[in-house]
């Protein structure tokens, strides 16, 4: 009875192995090439400039990122996630020290997830020129303007 007692508190430690080992969240890393550009996603949190790193996204998280830089094209992308191997490590020795708690904590909070992409590296490509398009609009216009024979 006495090892049953002195085992107690090794179980009830051990129960949301995954929350207590990786927690429910994680940085959010943001690589561009070139370096230097604006991020900011659809749950409100940004950085800048690039690489940078959002700290304490919720690994359970589904996002979009935005990129900007001046002179290049902006991008979105999306952010998702999936089962981790860490994460399914934890949620199998709750499984396996019968933590059942604790499997149902780790599943529900979001610790045996993990962002994906994550980093998210990105290589920016440069705007079109909006000087050469100008030309091209007023040639037309002028065109369609001129008398016809």
């Amino acid at each position: 009875m006495k090892k049953i007692f002195a085992l107690l508190p090794v179980v009830v430690a051990l129960t949301a192995c995954a929350t207590v080992t990786r927690g429910t969240t994680e940085a959010f890393v943001v690589e561009t090439t070139p370096s230097g550009a604006s991020v900011t996603t659809s749950l409100g949190l940004s950085c800048s400039p690039t690489p940078c790193a959002i700290p304490k996204v919720k690994r359970e998280s589904e996002f979009t990122v935005t990129i900007a830089k001046e002179g290049f094209e902006t991008t979105t992308h999306n952010v998702t996630h999936q089962m981790s191997g860490g994460g399914g490590a934890g949620m199998a020795g709750n499984v396996i020290l019968g933590g059942g708690i604790g499997a149902l904590v780790d599943a529900n909070n979001g610790a045996t997830q993990e962002l994906v992409p994550n980093p998210l590296r990105v290589t920016l490509q440069p705007a079109a020129p909006a000087v050469a398009a100008a030309p091209a609009a007023s040639e037309a216009a002028a065109m369609a303007e001129a008398p016809t024979s």
